[in-house]
């Protein structure tokens, strides 16, 4: 199971692209989510034909993934300011976005 913990801890170790694009074998997860999503790797991009073309996650630079984590039920495409979940069993995929930081004076004067 995905947790918020896990997810904090993803962004905090997956922070910077890796040097060789290649370690993140795109090929094996687009295939093996390939039952569901209709993913294909293209020109240095991963397209999401399943998704409206005005959709701002139709389309991912490979350049900008910082790593691929494959999960029970999810593969996870990690980007530096979010992760798009793409479920193995379904043709459902979420988004989580990083949350801000906020600023020292702005948790001191943070009132709920």
């Amino acid at each position: 199971m995905v947790t918020k913990k896990l997810i904090n801890e993803i962004y905090k170790k997956y922070s910077k692209p890796p040097k060789d694009p290649e370690s993140l074998e795109i090929p094996r997860f687009i295939d093996l989510l390939s039952e569901h999503h209709n993913l294909v790797l293209e020109d240095g991009e991963i397209i999401n034909k399943g998704l409206d073309a005005f959709n701002p996650f139709g389309r991912m630079l490979v350049r900008r993934l910082t790593t691929v984590l494959e999960f029970d039920s999810v593969v996870a495409f990690v980007f530096e300011e979010h992760i798009l979940f793409f479920d193995r069993h379904s043709d459902h995929m979420h988004v989580h976005f990083k949350p801000e930081k906020q600023s020292f004076l702005s948790r001191l004067f943070h009132h709920d």
